[in-house]
């Protein structure tokens, strides 16, 4: 029986633990080879010693299963070697068919607290991470499209958060990168759509070394696939690096525990029109005063609290 992802290659970013392993393990599993890109550093805020081990740890695993793959321990946030994972890909397997982005750090403070290196290093392992990654592998399937003269086969997935989508009052870093992230996806899955490449994110909620904190009241359950496991979250990363999502293009997912939800772009919940030839104050203030006291601001959130999203 063949596989849907038998005779693809696929790079995925942080898959040296949590999240990123237990996708690039069910990439593997569907039958793709497999890039594991991990730095290495064993502190969650992208401190200590950068190390091999855990990129080369998945691939082995994988290997040890029949599949195939190879370590990379760049840092996706350098330009230089975030193309040299794209291109270790294509020299190693011929081409380069899925990229997961899972890259990524934390540097929790308050807006006020934070200081300007815990706010540019966020971003740029994240929001930069994704962009370094993407181009490249964009470069590539677009120089492929042109020289088959059609479309060729491209899926990018890129993680986004809980934290953009509902707010996360200690992270305006990481909910900024995780926005940015979302925006970097819909223009990529516009500009891509042509080559026949496809970009999506997601939003997993998983118990991983970067949430342990936000989790940590949380029990496991006795017996039985924890809620929270990264294995919850894999088998969409699978579904939309395979030839089944090709309709599938600049969405936004979020996944936990055996849910997945859809969720909508942003609409319009109100409009008004001035009679004059341009607003004034006091216009402004009878319209949109009356408006938020009839729908407080804290309605934005209600599909958020639908969902039971909280930061993550």
């Amino acid at each position: 029986m063949s596989l849907p992802l038998e005779g693809l290659s696929a790079v995925v970013t942080g898959a040296g633990r949590g999240l990123g392993r237990a996708e690039a393990l069910e990439l593997a599993r569907l039958g793709a080879a497999v890039v594991v890109n991990d730095f290495g550093q064993p502190g969650r805020d992208g401190s200590g010693e950068a190390s091999a081990a855990p990129a080369e740890e998945v691939a082995a695993e994988i290997r040890a299963a029949g599949g195939k793959a190879l370590s990379h321990t760049g840092d996706v946030a350098d330009f230089r070697q975030a193309g040299e994972l794209i291109r270790l890909a294509i020299a190693e397997f011929g081409k380069l068919d899925v990229l997961v982005n899972n890259a990524g750090i934390l540097r929790d403070r308050m807006v006020f607290s934070m200081t300007e290196e815990e706010w540019d290093s966020v971003i740029r392992v994240h929001l930069k991470g994704h962009f370094n990654t993407t181009h490249f592998a964009a470069a590539h399937w677009r120089e492929r499209s042109k020289a088959a003269g059609g479309a060729v086969y491209g899926r990018i997935v890129n993680t986004s958060s809980e934290a953009f989508l509902a707010g996360s009052a200690g992270q305006p870093n990481y909910a900024a990168a995780k926005g940015g992230i979302v925006g970097l996806t819909t223009s990529t899955a516009l500009a891509l759509a042509k080559y026949g490449v496809t970009a999506n994110a997601i939003c997993p909620r998983a118990r991983t070394r970067m949430t342990e904190d936000v989790f940590a009241g949380l029990e496991r359950l006795e017996g039985g696939l924890d809620p929270l496991a990264p294995e919850h979250v894999a088998p969409l990363v699978g579904y939309l690096a395979s030839p089944a999502a090709a309709r599938v293009n600049g969405q936004l997912l979020v996944v936990h525990g055996g849910m997945v939800a859809v969720v909508e772009r942003p609409r319009v919940a109100a409009k008004f029109d001035s009679k004059q030839d341009t607003f004034t104050y006091d216009e402004l203030d009878a319209l949109l005063t009356a408006h938020y006291a009839q729908h407080p601001a804290g309605e934005t959130f209600a599909a958020a609290e639908v969902l039971g999203l909280k930061r993550g």
